[in-house]
């Protein structure tokens, strides 16, 4: 077991498999040692948790608890991008963070901590990345929260 995958289960995070995409698109893409990993929703078995939009029928707390599980998605996309070895990570470079938000919301940075704090917690310093959280009046099957992100690999 890999130092990753062992900080993962201290952290009590078991990843899922790989989502399959829903439309035309690739769930990540690597160059060089670039992996773009296309936007993760809150999805877990199959089903869309935490669904609707923050400022109306999801709190902060749900917002917060949906990112993460868009993170913990991202992270089970680039395990498959890594062959399985998630040591094979050098740093987390960029995320970017949707909320499903009315006008007058303002906490996405919060909302979006969730999986930022996530790829700390998994990936220490090299967690540590460039980030936007931008609001969207909606997001594809009425999830709250999608994350995509930039990871450098070896």
């Amino acid at each position: 077991m890999g130092r990753i995958d062992t900080r993962l289960q201290e952290l009590n995070i078991t990843l899922p498999a790989a989502a399959k995409p829903v439309a035309n698109y690739v769930p990540w893409t690597r160059t060089g040692q670039l992996v773009f990993i296309s936007g993760q929703g809150p999805i877990s078995d199959g089903k869309v948790l935490y669904p609707g939009q923050l400022g109306n029928s999801v709190s902060l707390e749900d917002g917060i608890r949906s990112a993460r599980l868009c993170g913990i998605n991202v992270i089970a996309q680039l395990r498959d991008a890594c062959s399985g070895n998630l040591d094979r990570v050098r740093r987390i470079v960029k995320l970017v963070g949707f909320v499903n938000a009315t006008p007058d919301f303002t906490e996405h940075p919060k909302v979006i901590n969730g999986a930022s704090d996530l790829m700390v917690e998994v990936f220490g310093d090299a967690g540590r990345h460039a980030r936007s959280a931008v609001a969207s009046p909606s997001l594809p099957m009425g999830i709250s929260t999608e994350v995509e992100a930039v990871v450098e690999i070896e």
